[in-house]
Formats: C-alpha cells, structure tokens, sequence
C-alpha cells in the first residue's frame, strides 16, 4: 500500500528537532533528569475533576506499570498509545500491508512520523475511554470533557517527552518512565504499605510478633529474589569466537545472551492483555444481542471505592481468565495475607459467561449454571494466566527477533559486511547464518518462556512494585549501564565512534 496520501498530513504533525552536535555525556544526563523531573511532575498531580478514590487492585497496579502511567494522575494514558502504535505498525508492515524500507533515512523518517501521528490518535481516544468507562473515576459527569482533555494532551506530551529523551537523552523515554514508576512503587510500597502493616503486626502479635512482622515483608523479598534472578540472568551467554578476516590474529567473541530480546516480549504481551480489558470495559456498555457475547469475553461489576465512588470491575469471561486478576484475597501488599490468598486459589471460582441465554447483567454474586453461566475452579484461572502469558511472550519474541533485524540471517549480513568471520570456516554469510540458527532460535524462545514465567512468579507471588515491574526494570537498568558504558568510551576515545558506526 503507498502511504503517499499521508504527506499532506504529516507535515503538520510537530517534531522534536536534533541537536546541532553531538552532545557530551554530561549534557545527556542534564536533559535526561529535565526529562524525568518533568515526567514525575505529571506523575504527581491528579487530573482536576478525577475522584481521589480510584480502587487499589494488582490489575490497575500491574497496568500503571506497564504502561509507565498513575491512574487520575495527569499520565494517566501513559506510554500505552507508543507501545501500541509500535505493535499495530510493526504488524502491518510484517504482514506487507505496506512496505517501508527502514534503512532508507527518509523512509524511516516518514514512519516514524506515521507511528507519532496513530500515538497520537490513540492517545486522544483511549483518554475519551478510559473516562467514559469508569476506568478514571471522575467526580461528576460535569467534569467528563475536562478530564478527557486534561488526559489527552498530558498524553501527547509524554509521546513528545520520549522522542526528546532519544534525542537529547541517554536512554528511550519509554524505558526510563518504566523504570522510574517502579521505584516509586517499591518504595511507596515499602514505606506506604508494608511498614505500617509491620508495626501494627509487631505490636500485636505477642510472642510471634517477629516472625509476623518479617512475614509482612514478603513482598519485598520477594521483589528482591526477583532482581537478584533476573540480574544473573542477563549475564548468562554464549560466545562464538570471531575473526577479522583482514587482520590476521585480530579477533574476538559474539556474545549471543540467554535473554536474547530482553524483557521486551513481556512487555508486549502484558500491553496486549490489558488494552483488551479496557477496551472490552467499554463494550460491556454495549446493550442488545451483542452485550451476552460481550460478557462472555469480559464483564464488570461495580465496586464502590472508599469516598463512595463506583468503579466497573473485570469480575470475569475469558480475558479475566488470561489477565492477572485474582478476586477477594489479594496477595500482599493489596490484601490480607498469604494464607487466606493461597486458600482462595485452591478453593475460589472464577465465572464465565456463555454467549447465549439471556442477559447476563451484573452476575458476581449470582453466577450459576440456570442463568447461562459456567463456574471456572481459580487454580485453572492460574494455569490459564501462565500459559498464555508465556505463548504471547514467545510469539513476540520471536516476532521481535524478525522485526529488528536480529534474526540468523540478518545477523550474519551485518557480520560479513563489516568483516567478521568464525575462524575455521570460509567466509560466507550462509554458513555464519547456519551456525547462528544452531543458537538464536532455541535462545529467543527459552529466554521468552523464562521471562514469561518469572513474570507470572512474581505478580502471582505479589511482589511490591509487581513482579514484572521489578522484572523490566532490571531489564532496563541493564541496558541503560551498557548504555553509559558505551558513552563513556566513546567520550575518551571518539575514534571508536568511527568503528562502530
């Protein structure tokens, strides 16, 4: 498809201009901690016209995080509209709805203009549903359009704020507002919730107040274990011994990491699974033939927050039974303990609407199999939960290998051109590609299962700050320290640039 037809368009859509020289290391962080401050800013501050009363459960936890965002405050869009405008493009282009070649500069310019201006639409219209469906309870419907354009252009901002800090920053903007929400999280979480529930457990418990009051830092521990697996994760790798084959004795190792894509494939899955529970939030107000189909996929209640204010709730249909949403006893820090937790997922139910029968309606409490709804035992809702998380990680692993240029064959290309071979063999880019096929297959799908599964731990085992959050801030933090490394050497030594580039 030519995407000509576009130009008229584009141009009016704004751009971040580049810097007019290369900036040294020390200017990039100056910009990246305006960057930050400016995003924490906006992290800060409630929308005006939104109830402060917004319910606390691991869903709404587990999408701030993803998505880099703080439900009612100003991000509240967060970086969902550039996850999602990447993941529909990358799609379309794979699929050869349209062909861009993204070596060609300004080709690649042209898209990257095409995924700002569908960000942007995106950004406007999740920030119409995300108010209209309750997901941002707001306090009167006088203050609906308000709120829409508070969310709205908070949304844009930050897609801008992300192309500045690629620009004039360290790292992508997307990473550091990730990683940034977590160490709120965790720490507001420690201190918030987890301290408080210590003491109070400390000066109640009598002769077990200790054991109790370290068992209230569960989450912690756990968010910890978590970090410290990840960390020795990402240092597990294979090296294939290379040559240069114009200079004899010059060489050196490919390093092919356990970890191949990072944690990317979670965070795409975790952005899929999410937008369907808030898109379907917005068809369950759909009335007729279509509402029974509708709450077979996902249906909501309504639970009433502390001030009064009633927010819809996922309570069941399928994408409850994939997403991480476990009813009544949370696991710590959003509930009453473990045991009561665990009880909950060997006993609990999960329920299913059919597609057929009569209006389903609000059926949390009422669910039977009379009124065309099917009982689901919570410990498959589990299994279910992992299985799928792990086979989205591996489809957008794999994807993603493909998509980047990172695939076998590509690989081998970019070796051969800049001169790299495996010693003991000739030099053809076949024979790097059928060594490297022998490794990046297998890896990319091991390390997607493994993040995959470390994930699902986490969340399930009820990590402060969530387990994925914990997961891909690791995930960052590792690629932002190469990152500086990589800086650092090309300010002593700039010829290196050269090498590289």
């Amino acid at each position: 498809m030519n995407l000509s037809f576009l130009n008229s368009i584009l141009k009016y859509v704004p751009s971040i201009k580049k810097p007019d020289r290369p900036f040294t290391f020390r200017e990039k962080l100056k910009w990246t901690g305006i960057i930050i401050s400016i995003y924490f800013l906006m992290f800060t501050t409630r929308a005006y016209g939104v109830s402060s009363s917004a319910l606390s459960n691991p869903v709404i936890q587990l999408a701030s995080i993803v998505f880099a965002a703080k439900i009612g405050s100003l991000i509240t869009v967060g970086i969902g509209p550039i996850v999602l405008s990447s993941i529909v493009l990358q799609l379309l282009q794979g699929s050869g709805f349209f062909n861009i070649d993204l070596n060609d500069m300004e080709q690649k310019g042209r898209f990257q203009s095409i995924q700002k201006l569908v960000a942007i639409v995106i950004a406007i219209v999740e920030s119409v549903v995300f108010t209209l469906t309750g997901y941002v309870p707001i306090v009167s419907s006088a203050y609906f359009g308000v709120v829409v354009l508070q969310l709205a252009v908070s949304a844009i901002i930050v897609i801008y704020l992300d192309e500045m800090m690629i620009k004039y920053g360290l790292t992508s903007g997307i990473n550091l507002f990730i990683a940034g929400g977590v160490a709120f999280a965790i720490v507001a979480g420690t201190l918030n919730i987890l301290l408080p529930s210590a003491i109070s457990t400390a000066a109640t418990s009598g002769a077990t107040a200790i054991p109790n009051a370290l068992m209230d830092f569960a989450p912690l521990f756990i968010a910890i274990l978590v970090m410290f697996i990840s960390i020795y994760v990402y240092d597990m790798k294979i090296e294939l011994p290379m040559v240069f084959s114009q200079f004899r004795g010059v060489g050196g190792r490919l390093p092919i990491p356990f970890l191949y894509v990072s944690v990317l494939p979670v965070i795409l899955a975790s952005s899929l699974e999410l937008s369907l529970a808030v898109w379907f939030q917005f068809l369950a107000g759909v009335h007729g033939s279509w509402a029974n189909t509708a709450s077979f996929f996902a249906f909501y209640t309504n639970q009433t927050g502390t001030t009064g204010v009633t927010t819809p709730v996922l309570s069941g249909g399928l994408i409850y039974l994939i997403s991480p949403n476990f009813p009544s006893q949370y696991p710590p820090p959003y509930g009453i303990g473990y045991p009561a937790y665990i009880n909950q997922l060997l006993t609990g139910v999960t329920p299913l609407a059919l597609p057929w029968g009569h209006s389903i309606g609000n059926i949390a409490a009422t669910c039977t199999l009379a009124n065309s709804c099917v009982l689901v035992p919570e410990w498959i809702h589990v299994i279910l939960y992992i299985l799928v998380l792990v086979i989205l990680c591996v489809i957008f692993g794999k994807f993603y290998v493909e998509m980047t240029g990172q695939s076998p064959k590509n690989m081998a290309e970019q070796l051969q051109e800049i001169g790299w071979q495996i010693p003991g063999f000739r030099r053809d880019p076949r024979i790097i590609e059928n060594i490297l096929n022998k490794y990046i297959p297998t890896i990319t799908i091991l390390g997607s299962i493994f993040v995959g599964l470390l994930a699902a731990f986490a969340t399930l085992a009820g990590a402060v700050g969530t387990g994925m959050g914990v997961l891909l801030t690791v995930g960052i933090m590792y690629a932002l320290y190469q990152q500086l490394e990589r800086e650092h050497l090309l300010e002593q030594y700039p010829a290196v640039d050269k090498l590289l580039s």
